[in-house]
């Protein structure tokens, strides 16, 4: 790898408050990406992000997050209801639903991850959300859902649809079932919804059912049988879309733009891993809104014309795990943009390498 040396200015401007945990281009183990120091030497785990909370009927909100990677040493997360812990549950499920509430009310939720050890790390951000007004003396359920249908999109994850479902209030929320078991849940608007964090190989049978403001069930739809990928895919059907790389000069320095269409996931994509040329170069973070149609970034590449680089890009999903990486891209600073181009490259693109980078990347910008 060309080690690229770093800009005499490294304050970072992230308009769009991407958090850069660790940059380009220096290898430090000490830069950790997904704890904090607790200030006695140990480490807690990070807060949460990717925090949603919608309502799933008026007595009940749907909380979800983004899992912290394994490697964090999660033993568990716990949801907030203002100062008031709601809700415990194990470091592999991402999503509760806090029940018991009032209907016409606006709630404020946060979610703490736990350590092994039992140490509790820092909030999330707070999310709020609004329950329904409770409909009277209604005991009607919304009708089944119809035309369920699904696709394995490799070996980790599938895709699910739906025709919407009728009810005589309306539908707030619809219900999806691993077997016997709900997963998850989207808002009666949605008639998709992407499962991730699967096993490899395996067969799953799901189902989905409609729920009204009164917490009436439909009966579940027809199940949907698929079975994931075998083995480890490359993961392309998790990468991000349209990756897009240029470069251009500014204060006699050339600096390398990206671009792309986050992945499709029904949690938010919050963190992404930049490689160039082979190697981990930075880690983003969003830590206000994450961009769902559309991101970009920069970050200062050197002053020399005439040098090539490879990039390409992966999201961390909201199960914790990585993604696919993307295409990979040519650039070569100081030259016009050539037309894109698939790099083939080796490797397992789509493993995890927990590889840590420091340094701070300039003009860093999202939107």
């Amino acid at each position: 790898m060309r080690r690229v040396p770093a800009p005499a200015s490294r304050r970072p401007r992230a308009p769009g408050r991407v958090v850069v945990l660790c940059g380009a281009l220096a290898l430090l183990a000490a830069c950790g990406r997904s704890v904090a120091d607790d200030g006695e030497g140990g480490r807690l785990p990070g807060a949460p992000t990717g925090v949603t909370a919608a309502a799933g009927s008026a007595t009940s909100v749907h909380v979800m997050w983004n899992g912290l990677p394994a490697a964090s040493g999660i033993g568990g997360y716990e949801v907030y209801r203002g100062t008031t812990k709601v809700k415990a549950v194990p470091a592999r499920e991402h999503m509760v639903d806090v029940t018991r509430l009032s209907p016409s009310t606006t709630y404020v939720f946060t979610v703490r991850a736990r350590g092994t050890d039992g140490r509790l790390g820092p909030r999330s951000r707070s999310v709020r959300a609004t329950t329904p007004a409770a409909a009277a003396a209604d005991h009607s359920a919304p009708s089944r859902p119809l035309d369920v249908r699904g696709r394995a999109v490799g070996s980790r994850a599938v895709q699910l649809s739906w025709s919407r479902s009728t009810d005589d209030r309306g539908v707030v929320s619809y219900d999806v079932y691993q077997g016997g078991t709900k997963i998850h849940s989207v808002g009666g608007s949605q008639t998709a919804a992407v499962v991730t964090g699967l096993r490899p190989g395996t067969s799953y049978a799901f189902t989905v059912r409609a729920r009204d403001a009164a917490d009436n069930l439909s009966p579940a739809g027809a199940a949907v049988r698929l079975t994931t990928a075998p083995g480890s895919d490359d993961g392309r059907a998790t990468a991000p879309s349209s990756f897009r790389a240029t470069t251009h000069q500014a204060d006699g320095a050339y600096y390398l733009d990206l671009s792309w269409v986050p992945p499709r996931t029904d949690g938010v994509v919050t963190q992404y891993q930049i490689q160039l040329d082979g190697q981990p170069a930075t880690s983003l973070v969003w830590g206000g809104t994450a961009p769902r149609e559309k991101a970009s970034y920069s970050f200062y590449l050197g002053r020399e014309a005439g040098v090539g680089h490879r990039v390409r890009i992966r999201a961390m999903l909201p199960d914790g795990t990585w993604g696919g990486f993307s295409p990979e891209r040519s650039v070569t600073t100081g030259k016009p943009r050539a037309p894109d181009r698939a790099v083939t490259t080796t490797g397992q693109p789509g493993a995890p390498d927990h590889a840590v980078t420091t340094g701070s990347p300039e003009h860093p910008t999202a939107r």
